[in-house]
């Protein structure tokens, strides 16, 4: 008898293991992606595509170091380093920043000359007593802490909006720093030369002013400024051979722009736009006038860009030159031709597959790299397959 009900119970309780093990799945949240490599369709390649961590926290920026490890900003105000696979816990040292709707902790970048002098530099929504605006700080990094982490500009018109503070920083070939702005949800102010909202400033690493900015003397315009008439900024990445400086901006309802901004121009918004109020009404007078500069390219519907690259390496050899593009509405990352300077056409990759793309890189390994915006958020490693 002892026997017996010895047998019955083990048996019952491995039934029970198998039949949790089965149904146990269904109850819990399945992430989006497999863990093996992921395989994807592309005109010139098979791509692969790895998860390096699912463990960010609504990821925003990300910057290479020279030892091939990363530093990413998560928006809530944190800052992770990924060393040899291994997510760090948050590098302290970082600024307080004002967490609401599109603000927070937003880009990094690394000085140039960060072998030297182990600059980091983070743009970031400052909190102040009339609101935020967008900022931004530079600290030395010791590979644990920011040390002497110290505000080097500041935006003009700090508001309680939480919308479109921008914000990418690229480093000119000059060594000059570029901060894109965002209108701060009122386009108006992307029209004035007097504030910072809806511009592409233009700053020396120490946050001086560069001599050789249209409006240095601050006459026509504040000095920092390099051109107006933007409406959110999220992307901006250097041209590799000519040096300019190209930007990525959210439209409206449509109206999504590649811009190449030179100096002293206006990108005309609110007053011209290829898209449409999200009520459905016209914007400004139309999407032409006399001395405002048009896109290299425009989106109708939206794809909500945000990040943005010129592909540099081996690995994807045939892309070479070409923009990445990252997509927040479609979750996909655009491809766009380059042929004599000019956009040719377009190619969608990976879209729904993994969420929304935050930021695009390109690895010193000739990888890709997406940070995907989620509160379980991931970094993708991008390769050729086979």
């Amino acid at each position: 008898m002892l026997l017996a009900a010895y047998i019955k119970r083990h048996t019952r309780e491995r039934m029970s293991a198998v039949i949790l093990a089965l149904i146990l799945p269904l109850f819990m949240h399945q992430p989006a992606y497999a863990q093996e490599p992921q395989i994807h369709p592309s005109q010139d390649y098979k791509i692969k595509v790895e998860v390096l961590t699912n463990k960010l926290n609504t990821p925003w920026g990300m910057e290479f170091l020279p030892d091939g490890s990363m530093l990413i900003t998560e928006r809530g105000g944190t800052m992770r380093h990924l060393n040899n696979g291994v997510l760090t816990k948050p590098i302290k040292g970082v600024p307080k920043v004002a967490s609401k709707g599109q603000g927070g902790l937003l880009d990094v970048a690394i000085d140039p000359d960060f072998s030297s002098n182990n600059y980091v530099y983070l743009s970031f929504s400052e909190p102040g007593k009339k609101g935020a605006g967008t900022a931004v700080a530079r600290g030395k990094f010791n590979g644990q802490t920011f040390e002497n982490m110290t505000v080097i500009y500041r935006q003009k018109n700090k508001t309680r909006s939480g919308l479109h503070f921008g914000s990418r920083l690229v480093f000119a070939k000059d060594g000059t720093l570029f901060v894109t702005h965002g209108d701060r949800g009122k386009g108006k102010r992307a029209q004035d030369p007097f504030d910072h909202a809806g511009s592409l400033i233009r700053i020396n690493k120490d946050g001086s002013i560069p001599p050789d900015n249209p409006f240095a003397d601050g006459a026509k315009a504040l000095p920092e400024i390099w051109s107006i008439g933007h409406r959110n900024m999220q992307g901006a990445a250097i041209h590799p051979k000519t040096g300019d400086i190209w930007t990525v901006e959210h439209g409206a309802r449509g109206g999504d722009e590649i811009n190449r901004p030179q100096a002293a121009k206006n990108y005309g918004w609110p007053i011209i736009s290829y898209g449409r109020h999200y009520s459905g009404l016209k914007i400004g007078e139309g999407t032409t006038k006399q001395g405002l500069e048009q896109p290299r390219h425009f989106w109708d519907p939206s794809i909500a860009p945000s990040g943005l690259a010129f592909y540099q390496g081996e690995a994807f050899e045939k892309w070479n030159g070409d923009l990445l593009v990252g997509s927040l509405k479609f979750q996909m990352l655009s491809r766009l031709k380059m042929q004599g300077g000019k956009i040719v056409s377009e190619e969608r990759l990976l879209a729904g597959a993994y969420g929304r793309i935050r930021d695009v890189n390109n690895g010193p390994d000739g990888a890709i790299y997406l940070l995907i915006d989620d509160d379980e958020g991931m970094l993708l490693k991008l390769v050729p397959a086979g």
